[in-house]
């Protein structure tokens, strides 16, 4: 188990990396996709599995809305991928930059950071993950709503972002 988190872990990394590195908005998206996978299976390995299904459905739809204005608003006739010049570049300093950090942090942190929710304990009746959703469904109402603000909210900041000066395919001809 631990080999798997390690491997989500690294996929989690490298897909932020992906992220941050290029311009375009369409491989930004697929990094983005990677990226809620793998968080999703990092929390599947910690003992959330109810939690990680709601939330990669739940961003995932999302992700398509955002992705298709985006697309739409920065059509890009070549957009630059992931192995071009300063893209290129930009991977390799993150990718450095999180190798460094981790070689100064390493200190054995990494040992029970992996270890999933369910072995915490001797007898449990229930997982690791059942009392949030029962949490999640009495008391939520109002984080649901202050949620559903948040993501219009980041709906428009995303679109205002994408547009820029040209307006990219829905400008005026």
């Amino acid at each position: 188990m631990a080999y798997v988190m390690s491997l989500f872990l690294i996929g989690l990394v490298l897909g932020l990396v992906a992220i941050a590195s290029n311009p375009s908005p369409y491989f930004a998206a697929l990094g983005l996709v990677v990226v809620a996978g793998m968080g999703c299976g990092v929390l599947v390995g910690h003992g959330g599995p109810f939690l990680s299904l709601v939330l990669f459905l739940i961003y995932l739809g999302g992700m398509l809305v955002v992705f298709a204005y985006s697309a739409a608003l920065a059509a890009e006739p070549y957009p630059e991928g992931w192995f071009n010049g300063s893209v290129a570049l930009y991977m390799g300093v993150y990718v450095l930059g999180v190798w460094l950090a981790s070689m100064t942090f390493w200190g054995g942190w990494h040992d029970v950071s992996l270890v999933p929710a369910d072995e915490l304990g001797d007898f449990h009746v229930f997982r690791g993950d059942i009392g949030g959703v029962a949490l999640m469904y009495s008391s939520g109402g109002g984080m649901l709503v202050i949620s559903a603000w948040v993501l219009l909210l980041t709906l428009f900041v995303v679109l205002e972002l994408t547009r820029g000066l040209g307006r990219g395919a829905v400008r005026a001809v």
